[in-house]
């Protein structure tokens, strides 16, 4: 002999849902019918058992059919072996419907202004109540690389954006924008104001590179009104800006959405046709492997078929 520790009886749950079957029966033809399988075949399968145990799990006198003070041991842990393993296997069927998890979720904060984060994350609460959900406001650049890397899930940014290979957008809502101005600007109380009558004016604009998010929606929506008005792009959020605006430091657009953050000193106006518009996508992995990231990139596709709908009854 190697000496080696033996691992223990090398017996399977079926031989627990047989030998309950039968203790529970107390009858081998009774229990072979509930089971579907032939007598001869579940008398042999528990004689292994109890070779395997080293012990009579069951008194088969003629007159007589019951437990052995062992075999009633052995039911008893045998039935939480079984509703263990039922737990175990439910568990894990959740959890491969994508039921049970963790995503992680990332969002600039005008997504979060606009209301749809919210619409979609409550109504994936709804349907799956038991996957965790991590939201990380984060700068749409390290959205991105992060994604790429798997250590971010999802993310909701504003286009336009270089979506890295691997990786899909989706326009998951589409608003106007409207220019922000101070309360005492010349065009403050004018119906709409198209945008050349801003020309002289600085326009701010968040703190990311000329060629993403709205820094580069800006200038685009400049060139179209054939102006070239100053950029400056030193806003940390919407709240700088704001502040910005407020103390007459230049004018900005933004997403219509955030009319609904009134605060003292600015006023949001409507620009005039033509009408520039302002996405929010949501960013995920393409071929992504987790079940419940899956669902929620399918729960994201239901949300924007809803509204497509909705849009065009």
């Amino acid at each position: 002999m190697s000496g080696k520790p033996s691992d223990g009886p090398s017996f399977e749950l079926r031989h627990l849902r047989y030998f309950v079957a039968v203790a529970e029966e107390r009858n081998f033809g009774r229990a072979a019918e509930r089971l579907g399988i032939a007598q001869p075949g579940l008398s042999q399968q528990i004689a292994s058992l109890e070779t395997l145990v080293g012990t009579r799990l069951l008194d088969r006198s003629k007159r007589l059919f019951r437990l052995t003070l062992p075999g009633q041991v052995f039911l008893a842990e045998a039935r939480k072996a079984l509703a263990q393993a039922d737990i175990a296997f439910a568990a894990v069927q959740r959890a491969a419907r994508g039921e049970t998890g963790r995503v992680s979720i990332g969002y600039v904060a005008s997504a979060a202004y606009s209301g749809v984060l919210t619409q979609v994350i409550s109504g994936f609460r709804d349907t799956y109540p038991e996957v965790e959900l991590v939201l990380i406001e984060m700068e749409m650049l390290r959205q991105l690389d992060h994604i790429v890397e798997g250590t971010l899930d999802f993310g909701f940014v504003r286009p336009p954006a270089p979506v890295p290979r691997g990786l899909e957008a989706m326009t998951v809502q589409s608003e106007r924008l409207v220019a922000l101005l101070p309360a005492g600007h010349r065009l403050a109380q004018a119906e709409e104001i198209a945008l050349r009558d801003l020309a002289a004016e600085t326009f701010i604009v968040p703190n990311q590179t000329a060629e993403v998010g709205f820094h580069r929606q800006t200038a685009q929506a400049c060139r179209d009104a054939g102006i070239n008005p100053t950029i400056r792009a030193n806003g940390r959020d919407f709240m700088t800006i704001a502040s910005m605006v407020t103390v007459g430091l230049g004018v900005a657009l933004v997403p219509r959405s955030m009319e609904c953050m009134q605060l003292p000193g600015i006023v949001y106006r409507p620009l005039a046709s033509p009408v520039t518009r302002s996405d929010i996508s949501a960013v995920f992995r393409r071929n992504e492997a987790a079940p419940a990231a899956n669902a929620f990139i399918a729960h994201c596709r239901t949300e924007v078929r809803h509204r497509e709908r909705s849009v065009t009854a």
